[in-house]
């Protein structure tokens, strides 16, 4: 799909998703990405240190969230920035393999630059109703 930068206008959703984790998913990502933080699969460890069980590791979403703009604009490569603020843990429930957390993204055209050919998309990211990640943007060059 060829994306215009001329078509697209503010306030425009991309897209929504819903993102389902589970503690496999955990373990895998801790694997690729080195952080075996036992907070992130060990549900004794998290709640010893006052968590409300696993969670799921704030890269982890703020990656998977991110998915849904480069399928959108079909070139990971395209992405040249992305920010957030993490807000609130992710909780992903023991539940033998099948998915233990719902995570929702929209995503919306926050601003358009034709200058740099460059949109801001704005992401809502949300778990159990309440923001987990805030002023999440990523901006895609569009050519």
């Amino acid at each position: 799909m060829s994306i215009a930068l001329s078509e697209l206008s503010t306030g425009t959703e991309i897209g929504s998703a819903v993102l389902e984790i589970s503690r496999a998913d955990l373990v895998r990502y801790a694997g690729a990405s080195g952080d075996f933080n036992p907070i992130h699969w060990n549900e004794r460890f998290a709640r010893q240190v006052e968590l409300p069980g696993v969670i799921a590791h704030g890269m982890f979403t703020m990656g998977a969230a991110v998915q849904m703009v480069s399928d959108w604009i079909g070139d990971p490569g395209a992405v040249i920035d992305y920010q957030t603020r993490f807000t609130r843990p992710v909780t992903v429930e023991d539940t033998d393999g099948a998915p233990g957390a719902a995570v929702n993204v929209t995503g919306v055209i926050g601003a358009i630059d034709l200058d740099n050919s460059t949109a801001r998309v704005d992401l809502t990211v949300t778990f159990n109703g309440q923001k987990v990640l805030v002023k999440a943007q990523a901006v895609v060059r569009i050519w």
